[in-house]
């Protein structure tokens, strides 16, 4: 009753569906995991009595593949309280997972598999939708069990959700109108911003058109909707798409910020912080494009531009009083807050957080910004047109004073002339002697260098003879101590000198018990893995852990294991002539005990008389093994 009570207290969570649930989102206790680092379990082994319990509960509010070398497999169960009669299916929202494999019953409980993922052809889908969909076999009254097999190279939320078609039809044509609103007033912004473009001829606006197009380029590739209508026969892009469009958004999002808000001259420190990291940037997106793709999964490092452009934006609205800086910083402002919802949300962190909200927080930080963006630019024209005006009637007027002044300038132009000319040549002058004393610090640099060189190969050599030397005195030590132990009887304190503690003991005893190889004594299995205790062997098989000090003498030992290898030293090389009390004093052990240990010891060496004949000092260590063994 106890057992039972147990597993009743973590039974897995039914979800109990019927005709008044449209769709379920099963999230924390809901979905059990099992990890395989193998990548080698089937789901006939999963779906075993022997897995059924393995399965462990889910942590997070979402799981997640944490270990993105391993395969997960995902169990939920479903009560149906009565037929539905109506056809349901299992989605899965992350648009990059891999590959996922779903295993669902029929009517008749046979299960059936199905297979989709990102590293498949999009037109292999069962429906031509964005996200990946899984047909319930059967929706008659009763209790399944759904299976799911889900790996991926990148790390997804694993976001399980029943619909009915019903409800699919109506979220995903609901979803599609939305990608259609967002996606036109990218449109509709680029457009508006080429005629600016083409009728200003200000880079600004090239800048803002590649900047919202890569956001474009982005979202489609974050939702999916680039692989299904850009290269749906092409799955290898969708590693390389949303990297490459991350980059070209940190990239022109930094170029667009400097063009517009006259970094260069109102901010020279913050112009040149752009600029380096501008370069690091590109530096990161080739090394991710020709070396490892698989950085592009660190897109958290878009925090770093992101930051740089919203803090470039506070400072020059903020100290410089620059008017149109104030709707680039408030656009800043919720793209900045949808990236830290989209952050918490990916994390799990923010379970109260309705979502859609926290699955399109990017998406609604980039429309507002995109918006905003549009008021700064506006803001600016007519901040310039203003100025143009003022500085038409600042020209007529300085036009009047410059006849005045045109003489009387040149002539201070040509005295200043004059003295700026004699002081680059006196400047050059130092230049060149610092050169000079600079060629001659390298040379004795040079020189120095070469001398710490031709030291540090020396070192390197000497350490070199030095460890050879550690080698040979240690091989030295242990054949030594070998010789003694053979050779003369030794005293606790020696002896110990070679066994001088548990482990040691164990390691001699797994060298020579498993010297041919590992053999299970339950189902002769010669594969094994590491025990609870040190040097035991647990077989792969059938989980039996064999003791290093089963089938020995060893075996049922009470006292500490390198006195007991002492005793039986001492019981051979007096061939068992020597009495409990001498033992007793030599080890420091109860008397009792020492006679009751020799006894056992002078038992098996009378079993062995003709086995241990000739063998020599080295002959104790063959007592240790149970003959059968």
């Amino acid at each position: 009753m106890l057992v039972f009570g147990f597993g009743q207290l973590y039974a897995q969570k039914t979800i109990v569906i019927n005709d008044t649930v449209p769709e379920h989102i099963f999230k924390s206790d809901e979905i059990v995991c099992l990890e395989d680092a193998s990548n080698k379990l089937t789901f006939g082994e999963i779906s075993s009595s022997v897995f059924h319990n393995r399965f462990q509960k889910n942590i997070n509010y979402y799981p997640k593949n944490y270990n993105r070398s391993s395969s997960y497999w995902y169990r939920v169960k479903v009560n149906f309280t009565k037929d539905l009669n109506r056809a349901t299916v299992i989605e899965f929202f992350d648009q990059i997972t891999d590959h996922i494999e779903a295993y669902m019953p029929d009517d008749n409980g046979i299960y059936r598999q199905s297979k989709t993922g990102a590293d498949l052809n999009f037109t292999d889908r069962l429906y031509k939708h964005k996200n990946f969909e899984f047909l319930v076999n059967s929706t008659k009254k009763g209790e399944y069990y759904y299976y799911f097999k889900v790996k991926s190279k990148d790390q997804v939320n694993v976001i399980i959700v029943f619909r009915t078609v019903e409800r699919f039809i109506q979220y995903g044509l609901t979803e599609y109108f939305t990608y259609g609103f967002f996606y036109g007033m990218i449109v509709i912004f680029s457009f508006h911003n080429l005629l600016m473009f083409i009728a200003v001829k200000r880079r600004q606006y090239l800048f803002y058109i590649l900047y919202i197009l890569s956001v474009g380029l982005y979202e489609m590739s974050t939702d999916g909707i680039a692989f299904q209508y850009l290269w749906p026969k092409h799955p290898v892009w969708n590693e390389y798409a949303y990297g490459v469009a991350l980059y070209f958004i940190s990239s022109f999002g930094l170029i667009f910020t400097k063009e517009l808000l006259h970094v260069k001259v109102k901010a020279p420190r913050l112009n040149q912080l752009i600029n380096v990291l501008l370069i690091a940037r590109l530096a990161f997106f080739l090394l991710c494009l020709f070396y490892n793709n698989d950085w592009f999964k660190y897109k958290f490092l878009e925090f770093i531009p992101l930051s740089v452009g919203f803090y470039t934006g506070i400072y020059i609205w903020w100290k410089k009083q620059y008017r149109p800086a104030r709707f680039f910083v408030l656009g800043y402002f919720f793209l900045f807050l949808g990236f830290v919802i989209k952050v918490i949300h990916i994390l799990g962190w923010a379970r109260h957080i309705p979502g859609a909200l926290g699955y399109y927080s990017l998406t609604f930080g980039f429309l507002l910004e995109m918006v905003l963006l549009s008021f700064a630019i506006g803001d600016q024209v007519r901040l310039l047109k203003k100025k143009k005006e003022n500085a038409r009637k600042q020209i007529i007027k300085q036009m009047q004073v410059n006849a005045d002044l045109k003489d009387s300038i040149n002539r201070e132009l040509e005295v200043k002339v004059a003295e700026r000319t004699r002081e680059v040549q006196q400047q050059a002058e130092e230049l060149l002697q610092q050169n000079i004393t600079i060629e001659h610090q390298n040379e004795e640099l040079l020189s120095k260098n070469t001398l710490l060189e031709q030291q540090a190969e020396e070192i390197s050599r000497m350490n070199i003879l030095l460890e050879k030397d550690n080698i040979t005195l240690k091989t030295n030590i242990e054949k030594v101590t070998d010789a003694r132990v053979n050779a003369t009887e030794l005293d606790f304190d020696e002896f110990s000198q070679k066994y001088p503690d548990r482990d040691s003991c164990y390691k001699f005893l797994a060298d020579m018990k498993w010297e041919h190889g590992y053999k299970c004594i339950k189902c002769g299995n010669s594969s094994y893995c590491n025990g609870k205790v040190p040097f035991n062997r647990r077989c792969t098989k059938c989980a039996y852990e064999e003791s290093v000090l089963h089938q020995t003498i060893f075996e049922n030992n009470r006292i500490p294991i390198n006195k007991a290898f002492y005793l039986v030293y001492l019981m051979y090389n007096h061939k068992g002539a020597i009495s409990s009390h001498k033992l007793s004093e030599k080890l420091g052990i109860r008397q009792s005990t020492c006679w009751t240990y020799a006894a056992k010891v002078k038992k098996v060496m009378e079993e062995r008389k003709k086995d241990l004949k000739g063998v020599g000092k080295s002959g104790w260590s063959k007592l240790v093994l149970d003959k059968q063994a």
